[in-house]
């Protein structure tokens, strides 16, 4: 480019185009190199100062989608867990689905007797002598991140709990989490490292964070599909599915869904290109 391009990021704040970044979450995506660089060459052109970030995801994922549903899905997956709504509850079973996928049992929806207090737990999880407690905290807004307040208020709520002697006796190791789809400020990461508590975002740990899990263990939220239109993921939603490998393979649900018969095929291809470590696109799930 002859001239750097300020672009407008989700926060408000302005940083100049970089094609890395651009090129990076391509990647992320499983893009091919062919099709990065013919996606890169057309969003190029199209910059102007002042550009939001989200103006230019959406371009690349017209793009991408053109030539690979299951990458623009993968491009698209922050998104997708922001459509996780409008009220939270669907990441909360999402979450609860990740400690699922470790052998986890999982509750939701909670409500456990503190010393002083009674409180509502989003997720309870359980594997031999131990038990998770998390905290979800749901996005669908980009730039709004976790502050310092989020943690504090969730460690004196876990503390409480902890003080009941009925609840201490039952259990040898207890854990608190928070979970949420957005960011964590440092003085939330901080805190929370102080007082021993697990955080989880969208990129919190280094690699271990929400899409490091999504990616490596391939649970994607049924919102990210692009071959489902939003009323047939809503309702998904309201029947309590929020994984894609939960609805790509049920042709008779996929029906009740509203979803007709040209795109169950569609559904179904781009499924298993997510879900599927060895997917065959020549010889498609069988009905």
């Amino acid at each position: 480019m002859k001239r750097e391009v300020l672009v407008t990021k989700s926060t408000g704040l302005k940083e100049p185009f970089s094609i890395l970044k651009l090129r990076h979450s391509l990647e992320k995506a499983q893009a091919g190199p062919e099709e990065i660089a013919d996606i890169i060459k057309k969003v190029l052109p199209q910059l102007y100062q002042g550009v939001s970030t989200k103006k230019i995801h959406s371009m690349a994922f017209r793009l991408l989608r053109k030539s690979s549903r299951s990458s623009a899905a993968r491009y698209q997956l922050k998104r997708g867990i922001m459509e996780l709504g409008p009220s939270g509850f669907p990441f909360e079973k999402f979450i609860a689905k990740l400690f699922l996928n470790q052998n986890y049992s999982t509750l939701t929806d909670q409500v456990l007797q503190g010393k002083c207090v009674s409180h509502e737990i989003d997720v309870i999880a359980r594997k031999d002598n131990e038990i998770v407690l998390v905290e979800c905290k749901y996005r669908n807004t980009a730039g709004i991140a976790v502050d310092i307040k989020t943690p504090l208020y969730i460690h004196a709520r876990f503390e409480d709990i902890l003080d009941n002697p009925l609840f201490k006796n039952q259990l040898e190791h207890v854990s608190g989490w928070v979970a949420t789809n957005a960011r964590f400020t440092t003085d939330a990461i901080a805190y929370g490292k102080c007082r021993g508590m697990n955080l989880l975002s969208w990129d919190y740990p280094a690699n271990k964070g929400l899409r490091d899990i999504i990616d490596s263990a391939r649970l994607y939220p049924l919102t990210c599909l692009t071959s489902l239109t939003k009323q047939e993921k809503q309702w998904f939603l309201a029947k309590n599915y929020v994984l894609v490998s939960e609805v790509y393979k049920n042709q008779d649900l996929l029906r009740r869904a509203g979803v007709s018969s040209p795109r169950i095929s569609a559904v179904m291809t781009e499924g298993g290109k997510l879900c599927e470590v060895f997917f065959d696109q020549k010889h498609p799930v069988k009905k």
